[in-house]
């Protein structure tokens, strides 16, 4: 008799914490939760119960389960498992912005597997977006009045693998401001998911909550439920409903309070006739209670399963061995059962309740709990247990050739428990290579260490080498560097397991070029010098191929070594590198190495832009052709996302890196995707579109933060300084810059980059000394290192503001023209005007006009950009006598006015009073002050030395930036602190700031 409470007893606290989070899942406001106790504390039941509220109030549910084969963990299963049970019932959301995410969730929904373009697969962060993005859309599904929230229940996470894992954690981490409630259960184990468990719970990503035993109230209120659920009422509803105590003190003292083993030891009691229902529907002991039930359920499972007969125990039996879940085809093939007697003994392993089917798995079937199986299992002597183990792996090869998919993983943990621990060890091994190839690069590195595990000692020193060699690539895929080289260095030189030279080497190539990837370029340095030692022990009849399959490689390595200054090079570092480069691109063509290939022609690209962008372009042609030729995608949309950046700096069109974007978001490349839009918005701040740039800058920084992708994190961070910087808002560029640097951008290549936006800064401030320090600071900085930077200054704002200050001449000015940089539209526009001043000053105005001309030719898609330029030459072309300084003035005056950028437009008014020209009042009706503000009677002009406060600038930089007295400002001052209230100038300059952050 199945006896189980109908009701959930003695869990008020994890209900409540349940319901709340469902609440919150309805608001839009995402919580994460996880049950952790131990086997048959009641997880499962209120993931149930959970799940049944969750579906009641409208919220879709999905529900998944790990350790699905023998223990043996298949990356993503639960996961995937959750996703297919939706899936099956609702069918795929239809929305158009998961357009970009449904390749790197073809792994896991077959349904999406074939509707991206093949290509690399998907990391596992890019998945665990993708997962969050499509969780958060059937949440947010609201049409015909459905999915007002999202319920992803995952359970026995003890078993699962680490992807799923690492997955979980970033939902955890991003599940705020979602409409999602994840929901995950796992034992009390040590091991990674229950450490991952205490430390989301520690940060507050997630709730820890730990269902207690129940007490002996609880427990007999508990039974008394199951056992009223099995047949009519008593005729007295009062005393007949309350079982013996000395029944409850008997499950009181062997269930101790374990939900599952109460209901099993009810279960013992009422077939072993120790406790029986009278007449009048009450309950009594008609036997001993001291029946021979140990305190686990092991005896309840094995007097079910007693009754059955000789070859249904058999059948249970062998099925346990599988695990909780288990393959029809593959019990039948371990127990040889015809179809017939097959079914019978299934059915009645079922009306014993002890297994049920598995929906919707098909002719899958799966254990009543994991108790269940584990009971079954430790009846059996080990014997037994390793004989069905063998059967088992032996149906599964023969049923499943090649092992696809999770089968390997099965495969080699029944071979473990039929004690074969070198096969298991080369299954393992075979798993963790299908893992690597899936993009699951933990899951890889666990089965490879498993596999390991199982080849103790110097006696399998042959064996394991391969293996630590597989292993020690796989981990430095992974970034887990440190690890890779302890694994490496433990290899033995010489005698059994050792490698020959030429794999050692090429182990410590990839090695080093992983340390170059992850900036460790002494670590990098240090592999290179193994390299070249164990080069010079190849036998001279292999010298030659090895170094052809290895050389490319090292000399990429060195290029990198060289530009960052950790290789010594006498000359030019830049030359050197391209030098390396082009040797590299060529031996790994005649090589056949199509990736480094790719590594070379991309460098080069970049490094050739100092000698003009076609030459650039051209190698970028060639990757692009060789990436075409291989299917190497991700090279493919990199590759289109260089040339598109390279098309905007030399036309200022965006057209073709709008494509690359298109691209990338076709094959679901998350990581591209947002380089591409973080390219996008930077190009869109220099267009001055600063609504845009906001919008995909703060998109993309959300992106690549999750991701971890700091490089390109740290250029998302650069372009929100630009666009602070683009508006002459110093406070919120600051805070940007500071974000910049606790990533790490101080150590960045990209820091030049910094330089040129603070200038831009500075000249909106009116503050032009301050604006060519930071492009004099951009230029020492260059002229030390290697720059693949061609938009901070050096090559057009720079010139032209030493051109105002007369500190460079024509001469100068011809060696600037002479670079290639200096052609590109956003430098040319200011080299032209440089080139105005230097033909005024000497008298030619025509020419200086026509170079103006020109200038605002270059900068037509540059909408702030030019009228700063006008602003800056028209003081030049009043005092020299040329051009039409009036009118760059007025343009400049209304752009600025405009934009709210004070500082300059005044400087402009002040310029045109100063030609004789008549100046348009700014100030009436006061439309550029807040409201608030204006409520408290705020002027325009008190307005304008408001926002100077915020910085706390003295009186005299105040007049200085607004072109009035300092006695007048100080009038101002006195004002705004009589009509804010504020007590002194210090709060005035605190709350400008405030209104300031606020409207930024």
């Amino acid at each position: 008799m199945l006896i189980t409470s109908p009701t959930v007893i003695g869990r008020g606290a994890e209900l409540a914490v349940l319901d709340e989070g469902l609440a919150a899942a309805r608001d839009g406001d995402g919580r994460a939760v996880f049950l952790l106790g131990e086997a048959g504390i009641g997880k499962s039941r209120l993931a149930a119960e959970c799940a049944f509220r969750a579906f009641t109030r409208g919220l879709a549910v999905l529900r998944g389960r790990s350790g699905a084969t023998g223990g043996a963990a298949t990356p993503f299963r639960p996961v995937a498992e959750a996703l297919l049970s939706f899936v099956r019932l609702g069918g795929l959301p239809e929305d158009a912005e998961l357009a970009p995410y449904r390749s790197a969730l073809g792994g896991l929904l077959p349904e999406w597997r074939t509707a991206g373009h093949a290509g690399a697969p998907a990391s596992p962060v890019e998945t665990a977006e993708a997962m969050l993005r499509l969780l958060g859309t059937i949440g947010r599904d609201l049409t015909q009045h459905r999915h007002p929230g999202c319920l992803l229940v995952l359970e026995d996470l003890h078993d699962a693998d680490t992807e799923t894992l690492a997955l979980i954690e970033y939902l955890c981490d991003n599940i705020q401001g979602q409409p999602i409630v994840l929901l995950a259960t796992l034992r009390p184990e040590s091991g990674p998911a229950e450490q991952l468990a205490r430390q989301v719970a520690q940060r507050r990503a997630a709730v820890l909550s730990e269902p207690r035993p129940l007490t002996g109230e609880e427990v007999r209120v508990m039974a008394e439920a199951a056992l009223a659920a099995t047949g009519p009422p008593p005729h007295d509803d009062t005393a007949a409903a309350r079982l013996p105590q000395e029944v409850v003190d008997r499950l009181a003292r062997d269930a101790d309070g374990n939900p599952f083993v109460v209901e099993e030891l009810l279960s013992g009691m009422i077939t072993a006739d120790a406790l029986r229902r009278g007449p009048t529907g009450d309950w009594h002991v008609s036997g001993d209670l001291d029946i021979d039930v140990p305190r686990t359920v092991v005896h309840s499972v094995s007097q079910r399963s007693a009754r059955l007969s000789p070859d249904g125990r058999a059948l249970l039996n062998s099925a346990a061995v599988l695990g909780r879940r288990f393959s029809l085809a593959v019990l039948q093939a371990v127990t040889g059962l015809p179809d017939r007697d097959l079914l019978v003994h299934l059915r009645a392993g079922m009306d014993a309740h002890l297994i049920s089917p598995s929906h919707p798995m098909g002719d899958w079937y799966e254990f009543r709990h994991t108790l269940t199986a584990e009971a079954l299992v430790a009846a059996l002597v080990p014997a037994e247990r390793a004989a069905i183990a063998a059967r088992g792996a032996d149906a599964i090869e023969r049923a499943h050739p090649g092992l696809p998919g999770e089968w390997c993983v099965l495969v080699a943990a029944l071979r473990e428990t039929a004690g074969d621990g070198r096969a298991a060890a080369l299954r393992f091994a075979d798993a963790g290579r299908s893992a690597l190839d899936d993009g699951a690069v933990n899951s890889a590195v666990s089965l490879l260490e498993r596999a390991l595990d199982l080849l103790p000692g110097a006696d399998h020193a042959a064996q394991r080498s391969p293996l630590v060699e597989q292993l020690v690539f796989t981990l430095a895929e992974n970034g887990q560097l440190d690890r890779a080289c302890a694994l490496a260095d433990e290899l033995p030189e010489a005698g059994p397991g050792a490698l020959d030279a030429g794999r050692a080497a090429g182990l410590q190539a990839r090695i080093a070029w992983a340390a170059v990837t992850a900036g460790r370029y002494e670590d990098a340095a240090a592999r290179v010098r193994q390299v070249r030692q164990l080069l010079r022990l190849v036998p001279d009849g292999d010298g030659p191929s090895v170094r052809a399959a290895l050389g490319p490689a090292v000399k990429m390595v060195e290029a990198h070594l060289i530009l960052s200054g950790t290789l010594e090079h006498d000359g030019d570092r830049t030359l050197g590198a391209e030098r390396l480069a082009e040797q590299a691109a060529a031996g790994a063509e005649r090589a056949g190495l199509p990736e480094i290939a790719c590594q070379a022609w991309q460098l080069l690209a970049v490094l050739a832009r100092r000698h003009g962008f076609e030459q650039a372009d051209s190698y970028l042609e060639k990757c692009l052709v060789l990436a075409n030729e291989h299917r190497l995608t991700a090279w493919q949309l990199d590759t289109l996302m260089w040339l598109g950046v390279n098309d905007f700096m030399c036309t200022g069109s965006s057209t073709r890196l709008e494509r690359a974007h298109r691209a990338a978001l076709g094959h679901g490349a998350l990581a591209l995707m947002y380089r591409a839009e973080a390219a996008m918005a930077m190009q869109q701040v220099l267009r001055g579109d600063y609504a845009g740039a906001r919008e995909l800058a703060d998109r993309c920084a959300e992106g690549t933060a999750r991701l971890r992708d700091a490089d390109n994190h740290q250029f998302v961070l650069l372009t929100r300084v630009a666009l602070a910087a683009h508006q002459g808002r110093r406070r919120q560029m600051d805070q940007e810059l500071a974000e910049f640097r606790r990533w790490g951008g101080e150590q960045s290549l990209q820091s030049p980059q910094a330089f040129g936006s603070r200038a831009i800064c500075a000249l909106l401030e009116e503050d032009h000394a301050q604006a060519l320090r930071e492009l004099d600071e951009a230029f020492a900085w260059e002229q030390g290192n290697p720059s693949v930077h061609y938009l901070n200054g050096r090559y057009g704002l720079r010139p032209l503001l030493r051109a105002l200050t007369g500190q460079a001449d024509a001469q100068e000015h011809a060696a600037t023209v002479a670079e290639p940089a200096a052609a590109l539209p956003w430098n040319r526009q200011f080299e032209r005007l440089a080139f105005a001043v230097h033909e005024g000053r000497a008298g030619r105005g025509e020419e200086a006009a026509a170079a103006v001309a020109q200038a605002q030719e270059a900068g037509e898609p540059f909408l702030m950009a030019r009228r700063l330029g006008q602003r800056l030459v028209a003081p030049v072309a009043l005092a020299d006598g040329w051009g039409d300084p009036v009118g760059w003035l007025r343009d400049a005056e209304e752009y600025f006015h405009d934009a709210g950028v004070p500082a300059v437009a005044n400087s402009c008014r002040d310029l045109l009073r100063r030609a004789g020209a008549t100046v348009r009042q700014r100030r009436h009706g006061t439309p550029g002050v807040p409201a608030d503000l204006r409520r408290q009677g705020l002027t325009a002009r008190e307005y304008e030395v408001f926002l100077l406060l915020a910085p706390h600038l003295g009186n005299q930089e105040i007049a200085e930036r607004l072109y009035i007295s300092p006695r007048t400002v100080e009038k101002h001052v006195a004002n705004l602190l009589a009509k804010t209230g504020r007590p002194h100038r210090s709060a005035l300059c605190d709350y400008a700031a405030e209104q300031i952050a606020r409207a930024d």
